[in-house]
């Protein structure tokens, strides 16, 4: 398998004995080119990996400030054919990882195989389809056009052990543990097992492990750190935006609380 610059980023932060920082956006909100401006504004203060979430109506595993951002970016008019061409319009400024954080309806309607071959052409790294068991795609002949993009895996709390080894084993990219049940959104304290579930997940996997859902402050993310390979916020940076959505500084304004969430999972 070709590397791509999912792999070169973990294997420089491996190397360098630093996690990495992952930024949830939810593309086209509140417009694509607001996005773009976004995804270059972290990428300034350090930000390792984006996923790009391509915003769909019935987003079943996101808690409301993430539905509700989905739901403005449709609004706005965004579709998935403009969040790949916002993928080109990054890659004509930046070389920061892209993750595709979906589910599998608006995947399937593009087309399957020609959504990878498209966003892997736009200069996209992986993909994450949060409603797609590893079992069912392997099982799908349609499903197994990926054109060199990532598959990341989703962990669950809840998954046994030796699943959690056998997901693990088939990792691509990264593995996104999943550190509490229900849906995402910030929490004032963090699950008490990620560090043990962390540690059986990587018994078995190649590739890193990052852990998210419920991170939102500078500590909760150096606690990460402490165990993870990744640590990745999505709805405390989701909510800053829809708190400065209007304002004309609002790429500084993320950037600006984002700061001290990398600083603080690169201080471990």
């Amino acid at each position: 398998m070709l590397e791509n610059r999912l792999d070169q980023t973990f294997a420089r932060l491996r190397e360098e004995k630093k996690a990495a920082f992952v930024a949830y956006l939810a593309a086209g909100d509140p417009t694509l080119d607001a996005t773009l401006g976004l995804v270059l504004a972290l990428a300034g203060v350090g930000v390792d990996v984006i996923e790009l979430g391509l915003p769909f109506s019935d987003p079943l595993a996101d808690g409301i400030v993430n539905q509700l951002a989905a739901q403005r970016a449709l609004e706005s008019g965004t579709t998935t054919a403009g969040v790949i061409e916002l993928i080109r319009r990054i890659r004509e400024h930046s070389s920061i990882p892209l993750v595709l954080f979906t589910y599998l309806n608006p995947v399937y309607t593009y087309g399957f195989e020609k959504f990878h071959a498209d966003a892997a052409a736009a200069g996209a790294d992986g993909v994450l389809l949060l409603d797609l068991p590893p079992d069912e795609a392997a099982a799908n002949s349609e499903l197994t056009g990926t054109h060199g993009l990532r598959q990341i895996r989703l962990i669950a709390p809840t998954t046994p052990p030796a699943r959690m080894r056998d997901i693990g084993s088939q990792g691509e990219g990264f593995i996104y543990y999943v550190s509490r049940e229900g849906v995402t959104g910030e929490q004032s304290e963090l699950a008490t097992n990620i560090a043990e579930n962390v540690a059986i997940i990587k018994s078995g996997s190649g590739v890193p492990v990052c852990v998210g859902f419920g991170i939102s402050t500078p500590d909760q993310a150096a606690a990460v750190a402490r165990s993870a390979d990744g640590v990745v916020v999505g709805s405390a940076i989701v909510k800053t935006i829809a708190a400065h959505g209007s304002s004309p500084d609002l790429a500084s304004l993320v950037a600006d609380f984002v700061r001290p969430l990398v600083e603080a999972t690169k201080s471990v």
